[in-house]
C-alpha cells in the first residue's frame, strides 16, 4: 500500500474507533450545557473573562487562529446555533489550540456552515464582522457559552452587540455595517456550500490539509480530540 493510503487509511481507523466515544460524550455534554445555563441567549452574558483568556497570546485574523503560514491548516465548519459546536468549543477544541496551533503547528480557521436556520447566517456574519477586527474567535467563544436554545429567536440585535462587545470589538459602528452587509452574507453562503461540496452533512465537520495531504482532506463529522491530533501529525 502506498504511504499516503496507508496514511490515510490509519486515520480512517482511528476516527472510526474513537467516533462511537466522542458522540456519546457530546450528547453528555450537551444535555449538562442545556441543563446548566438557563440564562444563555440574554444579554447579561456569563464566562466572558474565561473565553477571552482562551486566546490570550495567540495571534488571529479574520477567522483563521494561530500562524497562518504555519504548516497545517485545521478548518472547522460550524453553526454557532449548533449545541454540538458549542460542547467541541469546550472539551475537543481547546487542547487543540493550547497545543499545535499555539506551538505553530497548524492553525485553526473557521467556516460558517448554516444548518440550522435564518439566525445562524445573522449570527454568522457578525462573528465574521469581528474577525475583521481581530476578534472573531472570541466572539465565537463568547457566543457559545452564551448560547440559547436553536430557533428560539435569541439571536437579536442586542444579544450580537452584547457578545461584540464582551469579545472586544472596539468599532462597533464599522462592526455593524459590516454584519449587517451583502458581502458577509455572500461569505456566509459561499463557505456553506463549500462545506456542502465536501459532502459534509452536520456540524461541527473538520477538514485538514498540509504537506501531508492530497489538497483539503475531510475528518467528517464530530471528530474526537485524537482524531484531530493524529490528522495534525499525519499532515505536518
Amino acid at each position: 500500500m502506498p504511504a499516503d493510503a496507508e496514511r490515510r487509511a490509519k486515520l480512517l481507523r482511528a476516527a472510526a474507533g474513537a467516533a462511537f466515544l466522542a458522540l456519546a460524550v457530546v450528547v453528555v455534554l450537551i444535555v449538562v450545557n442545556a441543563a446548566s445555563n438557563g440564562n444563555s441567549g440574554d444579554t447579561e452574558l456569563e464566562e466572558v473573562a474565561a473565553a477571552n483568556a482562551v486566546f490570550a497570546g495567540i495571534p488571529q485574523r479574520e477567522t483563521v487562529l494561530g500562524d497562518p503560514s504555519a504548516p497545517v491548516k485545521l478548518f472547522e465548519f460550524g453553526d454557532l446555533q449548533c449545541p454540538v459546536c458549542k460542547a467541541f468549543s469546550e472539551e475537543v477544541v481547546p487542547p487543540i489550540i493550547e497545543k499545535q496551533v499555539k506551538n505553530g503547528e497548524a492553525s485553526l480557521t473557521f467556516r460558517n456552515f448554516v444548518i440550522i436556520g435564518p439566525e445562524s447566517v445573522d449570527a454568522g456574519t457578525a462573528m465574521l464582522a469581528a474577525g475583521e477586527q481581530g476578534r472573531g474567535w472570541n466572539f465565537l467563544e463568547i457566543f457559545y457559552r452564551n448560547q440559547g436554545k436553536e430557533r428560539s429567536g435569541y439571536v437579536t440585535d442586542e444579544f450580537l452587540e452584547a457578545v461584540a462587545k464582551a469579545a472586544g470589538v472596539k468599532d462597533l459602528a464599522a462592526w455593524n455595517k459590516a454584519r449587517n452587509s451583502n458581502r458577509l452574507r455572500e461569505e456566509v453562503a459561499k463557505s456553506t456550500g463549500e462545506a456542502e461540496a465536501i459532502g459534509f452533512t452536520g456540524t461541527p465537520s473538520f477538514a485538514v490539509e498540509g504537506p501531508g495531504t492530497e489538497g483539503l482532506e475531510s475528518l467528517g463529522p464530530v471528530p474526537s480530540r485524537e482524531t484531530l491530533e493524529a490528522a495534525i501529525s499525519s499532515a505536518s
